[in-house]
């Protein structure tokens, strides 16, 4: 399936929006069946209230599994706030919410021995939840198509390539008129994952480049910071010659037109369900015991591999968890992983987990204690 970049518009879930149930079972061993057909087929469901935060990237995905499990399940209540991936692990390490939507793994030492002090009887896990490709979203009038590497990406983040006629950018795209207009580019000013997984993008595949590494925190100078990605979109949508990174549902929602952007093997690749699938197909599980952290492949020579992409973990406690809210814990996220939860995401921007890892998954979320 080709994700199309003018495609129905997305409708983001409003922060903090509690949905209530309205049906079903709450004894944690029934199956829904009152929603949507198709969508509910995995749902055991179970009573209580979880607050949960984090990643604005799986906002939409977030939506439709609370909707789906909600008016399936009766005397459930399920809160995500959103707010991003940086708050939410924090409030996630203060104990304020059960579990926390996160666009980049724990980090080592002081992140990841925080959250483990929460947990106190075993430590916190990473899960990937949701696949989403970053889309470089641009505003260049009379140019409907554009072919960008990562090195002239790197270069317009960097402040290098200053104007959209650059020799750089026509080398990229032969035979293009790009106009004499001046380059604007928008960053995240929050501390996100999606910040982070582009500059790790850019990291490996322009490495000569790019110097600034991969951080959540914006790394390299000049540019406008917008708070959140719907800030970014907004900035390139209205900024003729703006330029920024974006989930691509944000693009699609707002008609942003989406460059093709460079590979390991030198290919411009068009961002489509397909592609993205390839690329994230060769990526490791990197964590240990349940801990299912992830290292993508950025030298997968695969001429149709697109490099450019997040995967939203969960973090939770692996064991720690309140007893009276295990259960519905584990009976959500059992959802959100199985094929009737993974399979709606294709048609919201995202790229359903493989199989072999929706799998694991899956079992890590069974041992959860």
């Amino acid at each position: 399936m080709k994700l199309s970049r003018h495609g129905v518009a997305l409708s983001l879930a409003t922060a903090g929006m509690v949905l209530l149930a309205a049906c079903g079972t709450d004894n944690g061993g029934g199956t829904g069946t009152s929603a949507a057909a198709g969508s509910t087929a995995d749902i055991s469901c179970s009573t209580g209230s979880l607050t949960l935060a984090g990643s604005t990237a799986q906002q939409n995905a977030m939506s439709e599994w609370t909707k789906n499990y909600l008016s399936t399940c009766s005397g459930s209540n399920i809160n995500y706030g959103g707010g991003g991936s940086g708050a939410g692990v924090q409030q996630f390490q203060q104990g304020t919410i059960d579990f926390a939507g996160s666009d980049f793994p724990l980090a080592e030492g002081s992140e990841q021995q925080a959250a483990d002090a929460r947990c106190k009887s075993g430590p916190a896990i990473n899960l990937p939840m949701v696949p989403g490709p970053i889309a470089v979203g641009y505003n260049v009038p009379g140019v409907p198509t554009l072919n960008l590497s990562a090195a002239t990406i790197a270069q317009i983040f960097d402040g290098k390539v200053t104007n959209w006629d650059s020799p750089v950018i026509a080398k990229d795209n032969p035979g293009v008129t790009l106009p004499n207009l001046p380059i604007q580019t928008f960053h995240r000013s929050d501390g996100s994952g999606t910040s982070y997984n582009f500059s790790n993008y850019l990291a490996n595949e322009a490495k000569a480049d790019w110097t600034y590494g991969a951080n959540k925190n914006w790394p390299a100078p000049g540019g406008q910071g917008s708070k959140g990605t719907q800030g970014i979109a907004q900035g390139v949508k209205t900024t003729p010659g703006g330029i920024g990174y974006m989930e691509l549902s944000f693009a699609t929602q707002s008609n942003i037109p989406y460059a093709k952007v460079g590979n390991a093997a030198g290919k411009f690749v068009e961002l489509t369900t397909a592609n993205v699938a390839n690329f994230l197909s060769k990526a490791k599980v990197v964590g240990s015991g349940n801990d299912l952290k992830l290292q993508f492949d950025y030298t997968n020579t695969d001429a149709n591999a697109y490099p450019n992409l997040l995967v939203t973990y969960e973090i939770v406690c692996s064991k720690g968890n309140a007893p009276d809210k295990l259960p519905l814990i584990k009976n959500f996220l059992s959802y959100a992983a199985s094929t009737a939860g993974q399979q709606p995401l294709a048609n919201q921007g995202y790229v359903p987990l493989p199989d072999d890892l929706r799998t694991k998954v899956q079992q890590a979320i069974s041992s959860l204690a």
